[in-house]
C-alpha cells in the first residue's frame, strides 16, 4: 500500500513547519491570537489541496487531448460554519480559462471529468460537504452547479 506522510514541528508560539516531500511549509497564526503571521493559518491548505488536485488533473488531460488554453486560475471558496468547531460546511471551485473558442468544449470536459473521476481530494470532500464547481471560459459562463439560496426562492 502507498502512503503519503508530512512531518510538522513546533517552532515556538503558534508557528509550526512541516515537510511534505522535502518542501518546508510554514503555518502561522494572526498575531491577534498569538502568532507572528509568518504563514496561513492551516485550514486554507484544504482548498489549496482540492485547487491543485483538480488543477494538475485538467492539465494532464487536456495536454493528452493536445489542446491547450492561455490561462486557468482557480479559486477555491471555503463557507465555514458559525460554531465550533470551525469547518468547512461547502466548497465551491471556480474555473477560470482564457482560450481559443475551439477549446472551449475540451475545458468544460476536462473539469467533469476530474470532478467526476480523477481528483481524489475533490472525492475524499464530497464524502462529508457539498463541492460544487462553475466553468467560464473568456469570462462566458459554460456551467454552474452551486444551488444558491436565490436560486431555491
Amino acid at each position: 500500500m502507498a502512503y503519503h506522510e508530512t512531518d510538522t514541528q513546533w517552532m515556538g508560539k503558534m508557528q509550526f513547519n512541516t515537510l511534505v516531500n522535502g518542501h518546508t511549509i510554514i503555518m502561522d497564526a494572526p498575531e491577534r491570537v498569538g502568532g507572528e503571521d509568518h504563514g496561513p493559518i492551516p485550514k486554507p491548505f484544504i482548498l489549496t489541496a482540492l485547487s491543485g488536485c483538480t488543477g494538475m488533473d485538467v492539465v494532464a488531460i487536456l495536454r493528452k487531448a493536445g489542446k491547450e488554453v492561455r490561462d486557468l486560475n482557480i479559486r477555491v471558496t471555503g463557507e465555514l460554519s458559525k460554531q465550533a468547531p470551525i469547518e468547512y460546511v461547502s466548497i465551491h471551485v471556480n474555473y477560470e480559462f482564457t482560450g481559443d473558442e475551439e477549446t472551449r468544449d475540451a475545458a468544460l470536459q476536462a473539469v467533469t471529468d476530474s470532478q467526476e473521476k480523477y481528483c481524489g481530494v475533490s472525492h475524499m470532500l464530497k464524502q462529508v460537504l457539498p463541492v460544487t464547481w462553475e466553468v467560464n471560459y473568456n469570462t462566458v459562463l459554460l456551467f454552474n452547479n452551486r444551488v444558491t439560496e436565490k436560486a431555491i426562492a
